[in-house]
């Protein structure tokens, strides 16, 4: 009786147990307090691509989901191995729950993520592989954005034809020229197109010869995905910016940009975390790309500054009509992969 009444009491004991401290899969679920986060940078913090990231970082951090302190290191941009050796420190030293890769790693991360399984991984964007468990692909993009700068374009060029500066033709710069044109041409079914890719993520004089010829060529509005808007400026006619309001780089010539908002991003990423950490829920990355539009905040459009004045007031109401539409979901803007060509 005495020996039933103890293996009574040592149950009840055991369960104690688990209600306080959760056991599941071998770990113990808490409510942590920190989260550290070391994000890998590609680019640096004068392009869009990172400087957005950690504008998002630095709103989240004020919003304290679950109420964490939020606190995270940046690297230099990296790539390769360098990238990966960077990766490998992060993860050893122990101090870090979320190794952040801001561009094309899954080759580095599918060499870390079994071994250090308590960390999340997250790779962005084009050309990264879905390896699921926990890695997370998270990818942006500003192809809805993109399409109202086209309306936008289509309305106010005289010549009727538009020109494109960008990097690469890749998935994630390709969907949005595509819907650049097709926005353009759905309110001016004359336009021509100029596509010019540079070849490179940072060459400023590639980028304002490429934009200069097509300003010869009769372009009289250009989309600027390589960051040079002097020849915009020397030819007096309107540029478009790309990845963050670039309205700084250029007022008298910059009407609007895309701009990559991280935040719903992160707070995907963050709440996957809290809930292997805090509820003992494996992880569950995805295998393919996942992105959030402008109606659920991950991408927006820039305000016009000082050049709203020149908008007509039938134009600026269009635009502010298809926005309202695409972010209640009524308009879908469709995702075009194909690599854009000039006519």
């Amino acid at each position: 009786m005495l020996g039933q009444l103890s293996r009574r009491l040592l149950a009840i004991w055991a369960l104690t147990l688990f209600a306080v401290f959760g056991h599941t899969n071998g770990t113990y679920a808490s409510s942590p307090e920190k989260l550290r986060i070391a994000v890998i940078l590609s680019a640096g913090l004068d392009h869009g691509f990172d400087a957005t990231l950690i504008k998002s970082l630095e709103r989240v951090k004020q919003a304290k989901p679950h109420g964490l302190d939020i606190e995270w290191k940046s690297t230099e941009p990296l790539w390769g191995d360098d990238a990966g050796d960077a990766m490998r420190l992060f993860a050893e030293s122990g101090d870090y729950d979320i190794i952040w890769a801001h561009s094309t790693y899954s080759d580095q991360v599918k060499k870390l993520k079994d071994e250090f399984p308590e960390i999340l991984f997250v790779v962005v964007g084009a050309g990264n592989e879905g390896l699921g468990g926990n890695q997370y692909w998270v990818y942006k993009r500003l192809h809805e954005p993109a399409y109202l700068l086209g309306v936008l374009a289509g309305r106010m060029t005289k010549s009727d034809v538009l020109g494109v500066v960008a990097p690469f033709s890749i998935e994630d710069i390709n969907d949005s020229i595509n819907a650049f044109f097709a926005g353009a041409r759905a309110v001016n079914p004359a336009i021509a197109r100029k596509v010019a890719f540079v070849g490179s993520w940072y060459d400023p004089a590639k980028a304002a010869e490429y934009a200069g010829a097509q300003i010869a060529a009769g372009a009289d509005v250009i989309f600027q995905l390589s960051g040079n808007f002097k020849p915009c400026e020397a030819a007096k006619i309107l540029c478009f910016g790309s990845f963050q309001d670039e309205s700084n780089f250029s007022p008298a010539t910059i009407l609007s940009s895309t701009v990559a908002v991280w935040d719903p991003d992160m707070t995907w990423i963050i709440e996957n975390w809290w809930s292997h950490k805090a509820e003992g829920k494996p992880y569950g990355g995805n295998l393919k790309e996942h992105w959030f539009g402008m109606k659920d905040g991950g991408a927006a459009f820039a305000p016009y500054h000082d050049l709203e004045a020149s908008l007509p007031v039938d134009v600026r109401t269009e635009v502010e009509t298809l926005k309202a539409k695409i972010a209640s979901g009524e308009l879908e803007i469709p995702v075009d992969l194909s690599e854009p060509k000039s006519d």
